[in-house]
Protein backbone atom coordinates (compact mmCIF):
# COMPACT_ATOMS: atom_id res chain seq x y z
CA UNK A 1 0.00 0.00 0.00
CA UNK A 2 0.74 3.56 -0.19
CA UNK A 3 3.94 4.24 2.23
CA UNK A 4 5.03 8.20 0.80
CA UNK A 5 3.72 10.58 3.48
CA UNK A 6 0.65 12.77 2.53
CA UNK A 7 0.49 16.51 2.77
CA UNK A 8 -1.74 17.34 4.86
CA UNK A 9 -2.51 21.52 5.40
CA UNK A 10 -4.64 22.37 8.84
CA UNK A 11 -5.83 25.67 8.95
CA UNK A 12 -8.75 27.22 10.96
CA UNK A 13 -9.35 30.68 12.50
CA UNK A 14 -7.48 32.40 15.07
CA UNK A 15 -8.87 30.49 18.56
CA UNK A 16 -9.71 27.11 16.55
CA UNK A 17 -7.18 25.05 18.52
CA UNK A 18 -5.60 23.84 16.11
CA UNK A 19 -2.49 24.51 17.47
CA UNK A 20 -3.45 22.29 20.27
CA UNK A 21 -4.89 19.56 18.55
CA UNK A 22 -1.42 18.94 16.45
CA UNK A 23 0.72 18.97 19.87
CA UNK A 24 -1.42 16.57 21.27
CA UNK A 25 -1.84 14.35 17.98
CA UNK A 26 2.22 14.49 17.48
CA UNK A 27 2.36 13.27 21.09
CA UNK A 28 -0.06 10.07 20.56
CA UNK A 29 1.34 9.41 16.97
CA UNK A 30 4.69 9.30 15.67
CA UNK A 31 3.80 8.81 11.41
CA UNK A 32 3.41 12.84 11.56
CA UNK A 33 5.95 15.47 10.98
CA UNK A 34 5.13 19.03 11.40
CA UNK A 35 6.59 21.55 9.59
CA UNK A 36 7.87 25.00 11.16
CA UNK A 37 6.97 27.96 9.46
CA UNK A 38 9.20 31.22 9.08
CA UNK A 39 7.43 34.41 10.29
CA UNK A 40 8.36 38.22 10.38
CA UNK A 41 6.09 38.37 13.41
CA UNK A 42 7.37 38.83 16.71
CA UNK A 43 8.00 35.14 19.43
CA UNK A 44 5.65 35.29 21.90
CA UNK A 45 6.58 34.64 25.48
CA UNK A 46 7.73 30.43 25.65
CA UNK A 47 8.25 30.00 21.84
CA UNK A 48 11.23 28.93 20.89
CA UNK A 49 13.51 29.57 17.42
CA UNK A 50 13.23 26.57 14.99
CA UNK A 51 10.72 24.73 17.54
CA UNK A 52 7.44 26.90 17.29
CA UNK A 53 8.95 29.15 14.30
CA UNK A 54 11.68 30.31 12.15
CA UNK A 55 11.54 33.59 13.08
CA UNK A 56 12.83 36.65 10.64
CA UNK A 57 13.17 39.98 9.66
CA UNK A 58 11.26 41.28 6.61
CA UNK A 59 13.99 41.06 4.71
CA UNK A 60 15.24 37.85 5.69
CA UNK A 61 11.66 36.83 4.46
CA UNK A 62 11.82 38.45 1.32
CA UNK A 63 15.70 37.10 0.28
CA UNK A 64 13.84 33.56 0.40
CA UNK A 65 11.11 34.68 -1.21
CA UNK A 66 14.05 35.43 -4.06
CA UNK A 67 15.62 32.25 -3.33
CA UNK A 68 12.50 30.44 -4.34
CA UNK A 69 12.67 28.51 -0.31
CA UNK A 70 9.39 28.78 0.17
CA UNK A 71 6.84 26.48 -0.62
CA UNK A 72 4.15 29.24 0.02
CA UNK A 73 3.84 32.40 1.85
CA UNK A 74 1.52 34.82 2.91
CA UNK A 75 0.29 38.14 4.55
CA UNK A 76 -1.36 37.50 7.80
CA UNK A 77 -2.53 40.31 9.90
CA UNK A 78 0.13 42.79 9.26
CA UNK A 79 3.11 39.80 9.10
CA UNK A 80 4.38 37.18 6.76
CA UNK A 81 4.31 33.72 7.20
CA UNK A 82 5.72 30.76 4.93
CA UNK A 83 6.70 26.75 4.52
CA UNK A 84 10.28 26.02 4.04
CA UNK A 85 10.28 24.01 0.77
CA UNK A 86 13.02 21.64 1.43
CA UNK A 87 11.74 20.11 5.01
CA UNK A 88 8.35 19.37 3.84
CA UNK A 89 10.06 17.64 0.24
CA UNK A 90 12.48 15.22 2.72
CA UNK A 91 9.82 14.58 5.20
CA UNK A 92 7.09 13.35 2.47
CA UNK A 93 10.22 11.04 0.90
CA UNK A 94 10.56 9.43 4.44
CA UNK A 95 7.30 8.67 4.77
CA UNK A 96 6.15 10.92 7.47
CA UNK A 97 2.38 12.35 7.44
CA UNK A 98 3.32 16.38 6.87
CA UNK A 99 1.34 18.72 8.76
CA UNK A 100 1.12 22.60 7.54
CA UNK A 101 -0.27 24.51 10.28
CA UNK A 102 -1.37 28.07 7.94
CA UNK A 103 -4.25 29.79 7.21
CA UNK A 104 -6.14 29.77 4.01
CA UNK A 105 -4.52 32.34 1.15
CA UNK A 106 -1.30 29.96 1.79
CA UNK A 107 -3.59 26.28 1.93
CA UNK A 108 -5.02 27.27 -1.45
CA UNK A 109 -1.98 28.11 -2.92
CA UNK A 110 -0.17 24.99 -2.33
CA UNK A 111 -3.40 23.04 -3.39
CA UNK A 112 -2.72 24.43 -7.21
CA UNK A 113 0.58 23.06 -6.70
CA UNK A 114 0.38 19.67 -4.64
CA UNK A 115 -3.57 18.56 -6.13
CA UNK A 116 -3.03 15.82 -3.59
CA UNK A 117 -2.38 17.59 -0.55
CA UNK A 118 -5.55 17.61 2.00
CA UNK A 119 -7.16 20.47 3.37
CA UNK A 120 -8.84 20.33 6.69
CA UNK A 121 -10.64 23.51 8.43
CA UNK A 122 -11.17 23.36 12.25
CA UNK A 123 -14.07 25.75 13.48
CA UNK A 124 -14.85 26.26 17.28
CA UNK A 125 -18.80 25.36 17.96
CA UNK A 126 -20.16 29.20 17.59
CA UNK A 127 -17.99 31.92 16.62
CA UNK A 128 -18.54 33.61 20.15
CA UNK A 129 -16.35 30.63 21.15
CA UNK A 130 -13.92 32.12 18.76
CA UNK A 131 -13.75 35.58 20.90
CA UNK A 132 -13.74 33.81 24.04
CA UNK A 133 -11.07 31.90 23.35
CA UNK A 134 -8.63 35.04 22.18
CA UNK A 135 -9.64 36.95 25.31
CA UNK A 136 -8.46 34.02 27.06
CA UNK A 137 -5.47 33.90 25.62
CA UNK A 138 -4.07 36.93 26.90
CA UNK A 139 -1.37 37.38 24.04
CA UNK A 140 -3.29 40.17 21.89
CA UNK A 141 -5.21 43.70 22.39
CA UNK A 142 -8.44 44.03 22.03
CA UNK A 143 -7.55 45.92 18.41
CA UNK A 144 -5.54 42.44 17.23
CA UNK A 145 -8.58 40.59 18.48
CA UNK A 146 -10.86 42.41 15.87
CA UNK A 147 -8.56 42.43 13.35
CA UNK A 148 -8.69 38.58 13.77
CA UNK A 149 -12.06 38.42 13.67
CA UNK A 150 -12.32 40.56 10.90
CA UNK A 151 -9.85 37.73 9.24
CA UNK A 152 -11.97 34.74 10.54
CA UNK A 153 -15.08 36.18 8.49
CA UNK A 154 -13.05 36.62 5.78
CA UNK A 155 -12.16 33.05 6.01
CA UNK A 156 -15.25 31.59 6.02
CA UNK A 157 -15.78 32.77 2.48
CA UNK A 158 -13.20 30.31 1.42
CA UNK A 159 -13.28 27.07 3.85
CA UNK A 160 -16.15 24.88 0.94
CA UNK A 161 -12.81 24.86 -0.58
CA UNK A 162 -11.26 22.43 1.71
CA UNK A 163 -11.83 18.66 1.43
CA UNK A 164 -12.90 18.34 5.14
CA UNK A 165 -14.34 20.51 8.34
CA UNK A 166 -13.32 19.51 11.78
CA UNK A 167 -15.54 21.02 14.75
CA UNK A 168 -13.00 21.34 17.87
CA UNK A 169 -15.51 20.86 20.70
CA UNK A 170 -13.82 18.03 22.70
CA UNK A 171 -9.93 18.02 22.06
CA UNK A 172 -9.91 14.19 22.39
CA UNK A 173 -12.33 13.76 19.79
CA UNK A 174 -10.69 16.14 17.65
CA UNK A 175 -7.40 14.25 17.49
CA UNK A 176 -8.54 11.01 16.98
CA UNK A 177 -10.92 12.15 13.81
CA UNK A 178 -8.20 14.05 12.53
CA UNK A 179 -5.97 11.02 12.61
CA UNK A 180 -9.02 9.15 10.91
CA UNK A 181 -8.91 11.44 8.15
CA UNK A 182 -5.19 10.87 7.15
CA UNK A 183 -5.67 6.93 7.76
CA UNK A 184 -8.57 6.96 5.35
CA UNK A 185 -6.85 9.16 2.78
CA UNK A 186 -3.92 6.51 2.57
CA UNK A 187 -6.47 4.10 1.51
CA UNK A 188 -7.64 6.07 -1.27
CA UNK A 189 -7.88 4.50 -4.41
CA UNK A 190 -5.79 7.65 -5.85
CA UNK A 191 -2.84 7.09 -3.74
CA UNK A 192 -2.15 3.49 -4.28
CA UNK A 193 -2.39 3.14 -8.24
CA UNK A 194 1.19 1.24 -7.90
CA UNK A 195 -0.06 -1.16 -6.07
CA UNK A 196 -3.21 -2.08 -7.99
CA UNK A 197 -1.19 -2.42 -11.04
CA UNK A 198 0.79 -4.45 -9.18
CA UNK A 199 -2.04 -6.83 -8.08
CA UNK A 200 -3.08 -6.76 -11.12
CA UNK A 201 -0.28 -8.50 -12.84
CA UNK A 202 0.11 -11.11 -10.38
CA UNK A 203 -3.68 -12.03 -11.33
CA UNK A 204 -2.59 -12.14 -14.94
CA UNK A 205 0.42 -14.39 -14.51
CA UNK A 206 -1.40 -16.97 -11.94
CA UNK A 207 -4.36 -16.93 -14.27
CA UNK A 208 -1.85 -17.65 -17.19
CA UNK A 209 -0.26 -20.31 -14.80
CA UNK A 210 -3.61 -22.19 -14.68
CA UNK A 211 -3.99 -22.00 -18.36
CA UNK A 212 -1.00 -24.19 -19.11
CA UNK A 213 -1.79 -26.55 -16.30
Amino acid sequence: MNEKGILIILSGFAGSGKGTIIKELMKKYDNYALSVSATTRAPREGEVEGVHYFFKTEDEFKKMIEKGELLEYADYVGNYYGTPREYVKQQLAAGKDVILEIETEGALNIKREYPDAVLVFVMPPSVEEIHNRLKLRGTETDEVIEKRMKKAGAEITVVDRYDFLMINDVLSESVELFNSIVKGQHMAVSRNRDYINDKKKEFEEYLSRKKEN
